[in-house]
């Protein structure tokens, strides 16, 4: 009897198992950068679509292209910059876009062709659009000098971080030092290496995912930061502060990619297209706080953030600002680099 009994428990309890199975949602993982997307424009796809949204998020391109190489995956989307979208194409990590399925890429504006590194759009779609500078304490450090070699400066030794980010990190060395992002000269990234060895003994750490919520808490006084992190802690806090470094500074297209081995493509098409509905691409820059090349919601944004030329760049940042590309073969010498930073003492 005992065993009947069981036997119609283990029988019940499979039938439930296969019924939340039937009526379980479709879920769609994306791989993200932090604070990079819009709570309600998730649950407006939420419920739209009859869907779940899960956000997994890192904190650099070489973080996030080292798990998906190891076969951390199971994403349907990932949201590199477009440099790495180029290496991610070439190692055959991306699915090939189906352009029927995204009608809303006519919304692109051709600005977005200045950084783009996929012309064509046939491995990516063009997400935000940011930069890497420079934000402080107004209440506690006096006005700093509009230069990366705030860094240098020994009165705020141990309060100061640097993005954990070799290109980003490297590529303001090498602005201060009047080269290139994308130099491939030896002496020119060595140079760049040794200033940041010694910008390194000045900083508490190298940092890329706390240095806002530091900065917030005064824990940091000046921190290297991307601009749609340091305007979300503006937002919050008046008494922060933002500099644009005179040598110059990166600008960074973030993109939309489906990996290649991506659960439920069909869906990822359907979110990528969704963020370029106009009403939802300014619903999220103006949450985000960065620029997204979609011409078509310029005019519903708020008159202020169209104006802020820390999102839409005027002609001047543009002069002396650069993207980071792709190096192939030569960015063992940013990695290599990189390394000699990381072990200097």
């Amino acid at each position: 009897m005992k065993s009947r009994v069981l036997s119609v428990f283990a029988f019940l309890l499979l039938l439930l198992g296969l019924t939340a199975c039937s009526g379980r949602k479709p879920v769609l993982r994306i791989y993200n950068w932090a604070e990079y997307l819009s709570d309600d424009v998730i649950e407006a796809f939420e419920k739209e679509f009859d869907v779940r949204v899960i956000v997994d998020v890192f904190d650099s391109n070489e973080a996030m292209y080292a798990k998906l190489r190891a076969g951390g995956g199971g994403y349907d989307i990932v949201v590199p910059s477009s440099y790495q979208v180029v290496r991610m194409a070439r190692e055959g990590m991306l699915l090939e876009l189906d352009h029927a399925k995204l009608p809303n890429l006519t919304h692109l504006d051709p600005l977005a062709e200045k950084f783009t590194q996929d012309p064509e759009h046939r491995w990516s779609v063009p997400y935000l659009i940011t930069s890497a500078i420079i934000g402080y304490r107004g209440d506690r450090v006096e006005e700093i000098p509009d230069s990366w070699a705030v860094f240098d400066d020994t009165r705020f030794q141990g309060r100061m971080t640097l993005l954990d980010d070799q290109r980003e990190t490297l590529g303001a060395a090498l602005k201060f030092l009047g080269y290139s992002l994308n130099t491939t000269t030896v002496s020119e990234i060595g140079a760049a290496r040794d200033v940041v060895i010694g910008w390194k003994r000045n900083i508490a750490k190298f940092e890329s995912e706390q240095f806002r919520n530091g900065l917030l808490s005064a824990e940091f006084l000046v921190v290297h930061g991307y601009s749609s992190d340091l305007l979300q802690a503006l937002e919050e806090d008046e008494r922060i502060r933002l500099v644009l470094p005179r040598e110059g500074i990166s600008i960074a297209l973030d993109d939309l990619v489906i990996p290649v081995d991506a659960p439920n493509p069909d869906l990822a098409h359907a979110f990528i297209n969704f963020l370029h509905r106009p009403e939802v691409a300014a619903e999220n820059m103006e949450w985000v706080m960065a620029m997204s090349p979609n011409q078509a919601a310029y005019p519903l944004l708020d008159p202020d953030f169209y104006a802020n030329e820390l999102i839409f760049f005027n002609e001047e940042i543009f002069a002396k600002s650069e993207t980071i590309f792709d190096l192939g073969e030569e960015d063992q010498l940013y990695i290599r680099a990189w390394n000699e930073v990381k072990s200097a003492r």
